[in-house]
Formats: C-alpha cells, sequence, structure tokens
C-alpha cells in the first residue's frame, strides 16, 4: 500500500505511518525544540520539492554512486539550488522572509531581549488590501510598540527620495513608499527596509552602503543572505528599537535626531570597512603563508631528484613517473593547507 494518498478534492498530500531512518535529518530534528519540528518539517519538504524540480537533480544523482559522494555532491546541489532558487522572483521573497525572521528571532534569544518577529504572510493590515510590512517585530512583546518590516530583493526598487519623485508617473515602490506603506499599514513605531547585497539597485546602494537612516521615514539595511552575513541588520533593528522604545511623540527636532542616528551610522561602516580590512588582510597573509610553503616544499621536492641524480648519476623510469606526479609533495602541501586554513 502506498504511503502517500493524494487528495484531489482538497488539494492535499496525505501522508500514514511515515517513518525515517536518516543520521543527518535525525540529527537536525533532535536538535530543535518540540513546537518548530511540524513546520521544519512542512519547510523541508517545500525545499525539497523545489529541488526535485530542478532540470539537474537527475544528472546529479547519477554521478554520485557511493555514500561519502552522494553526502558531499547533496551539500554542493543544495548550496548551488539555494543560489538558483534564491533569484526566481516567485520564490526568493519567502526565502527572504523566513530567514530573516528567524535570524531576528535567534538574535533576540542571544541578547537575552523579550521581543519577536512575526512573519505577517497574506494578511492586509490598516490599509485595505495591502500587504505591506512582511515582518512585524514587537518590542518587550507589546502589540502597541511595533517594528515593520519589508523584505524587497529587487533590483527594480529604486531610492525613490521625495525630491526626486515625479508625482504625475506612474505609481511605483520605492524604498521611501515601502518604508512609509509599512509603518501605516502596520502601525508601528518605526520602519525598516532590507535588501540583499545581490539584488540591490544602484541608487540606494551610492547611498547606503551598509545601513543607512532616512529622517521621518525608516531605515535600510543591507545584508548579504549567500553568505550568512545578517550583521546590518541586527544594527539597524537596534537602532530602530532605540529610537521606538525612546522617542517621545512631541517635542522631538528631527533634524537634530538625523544628524546623531547619521554619525551612528557613519562610525558603524567605518567600523565594518575596518574589519573587513583585517579579514581581508587575514586571508592575503594566509594565501602568501599557502604560496611560501609551497615554494618550499617544491624547493625540497627538486633538491632530492637532484641529489638522487648527482649519487646515482641517473633516474630511472619509476624515478621520473613519480618526479612528474609529484604525489608525495601535493600530500604534504594538503595537510600543511589544512593547519594554515585552521589559523
Amino acid at each position: 500500500m502506498s504511503t502517500i494518498k493524494i487528495n484531489q478534492q482538497l488539494k492535499r498530500i496525505e501522508i500514514k505511518e511515515f517513518e525515517i531512518e536518516n543520521q543527518i535529518v535525525f540529527n537536525y530534528f533532535d536538535n530543535l525544540p518540540t513546537s518548530e519540528r511540524d513546520d521544519k518539517l512542512l519547510r523541508a519538504i517545500y525545499i525539497g520539492v523545489l529541488a526535485l524540480m530542478e532540470d539537474r537533480i537527475s544528472a546529479f544523482l547519477s554521478k554520485t554512486n557511493n555514500e561519502l559522494g552522494t553526502e558531499l555532491e547533496s551539500l554542493k546541489m543544495i548550496f548551488e539550488m539555494k543560489k538558483e532558487l534564491f533569484y526566481k522572483s516567485t520564490i526568493k521573497g519567502i526565502l527572504a522572509e523566513d530567514e530573516i525572521a528567524e535570524f531576528l528571532n535567534n538574535y533576540f534569544q542571544e541578547k537575552r531581549l523579550k521581543d519577536k518577529a512575526f512573519l505577517t504572510g497574506n494578511a492586509a493590515g490598516n490599509i485595505p488590501k495591502n500587504k505591506t510590512g512582511d515582518i512585524i517585530c514587537e518590542i518587550d512583546g507589546s502589540q502597541n510598540l511595533k517594528i515593520a518590516i519589508e523584505c524587497k530583493f529587487d533590483k527594480s526598487i529604486r531610492l525613490g527620495d521625495i525630491e526626486s519623485k515625479e508625482i504625475f508617473t506612474r505609481k511605483t515602490d520605492t524604498a521611501w513608499s515601502q518604508l512609509i506603506e509599512a509603518q501605516a499599514n502596520r502601525d508601528a513605531r518605526v520602519s525598516l527596509i532590507v535588501f540583499d547585497i545581490s539584488l540591490v539597485e544602484n541608487s540606494i546602494l551610492k547611498n547606503f552602503e551598509n545601513v543607512g537612516y532616512i529622517p521621518g521615514v525608516g531605515f535600510v539595511a543591507i545584508i548579504n543572505s549567500q553568505k550568512g552575513d545578517y550583521s546590518n541588520l541586527a544594527i539597524a533593528y537596534m537602532l530602530a528599537r532605540d529610537i521606538a522604545l525612546n522617542a517621545k511623540k512631541t517635542d522631538i527636532d528631527t533634524d537634530l535626531l538625523a544628524i546623531l542616528v547619521n554619525r551612528i551610522i557613519k562610525d558603524i561602516n567605518e567600523v565594518t570597512s575596518i574589519r573587513e580590512l583585517v579579514h581581508s588582510n587575514i586571508n592575503n597573509n594566509k594565501a602568501i603563508l599557502k604560496q611560501l610553503e609551497k615554494s618550499i616544499l617544491l624547493m625540497e621536492f627538486n633538491q632530492k631528484y637532484l641529489n638522487k641524480f648527482l649519487i646515482d648519476g641517473t633516474l630511472t623510469k619509476k624515478d621520473l613517473l613519480e618526479y612528474y606526479n609529484g604525489e608525495d609533495v601535493k600530500d604534504r602541501f594538503k595537510l600543511l593547507e589544512k593547519e594554515i586554513s585552521e589559523l
């Protein structure tokens, strides 16, 4: 009897008495809280189905014969698949919102904050038929103190500042409009818009390299989801949180606030740039060290065969083959390369 039943009337899949014995799957779900397991299982099935829809999956499976090869190729395939799915407009939005909400909730736990991030899904807000504001963050768990977050992984979204806006052209979404809409639609104290570094329009990137603040409008955060770097989102959120908690509704000098926030962002960007330079230098030094070790090994390797030639007056065919292939020096370099990478 088939494990899966297709219910055509209700348009759903029904699975009965389903069990799976796989160490990777077991370890993943074993480390999850009980309350999250059902949701993660549905997400895993959804992502798996998307993977099976890829044309390359059959070619991938045919190339892997042993268990280790399958596992390694699986990891590579998952990474490539994630990149491909990320750029498909029908999928990238859903994945982006899920990952951002998950990152924020994990971040709140690490920082011991009582904040909670919720996906709004297809639910309209205060504005009829308007779904702007993909994620709502309740500060300290309060429904009356919220930050609205809009995720826009779309190169068509321009900055759209009010000075350059043309009233009589067709309405298009911009960073400005989405921030204002999100705040109004979700009744939020502050709004924040998130872009990905690989899918952001030049006018936004030119104005906000990492984190940005538009006075009276909201915050901009540019993340790198493919590298799993959401640090700019954390910075923008905490700034937005400070404003939401501390800014009074009256007697606030918005110009002064803009000066303070933009100065903080400038300092953060400088620190971020320094950190990137440090990481770059570390990587460069590792590359230099690897090249030095490689050159030393090659000198020792060549010297070994030169000495043998000078002593014996000749090299056998076996010696020539070993010299040509250089397997010994390759194996020694692999160990050194691993040690350097782990520094």
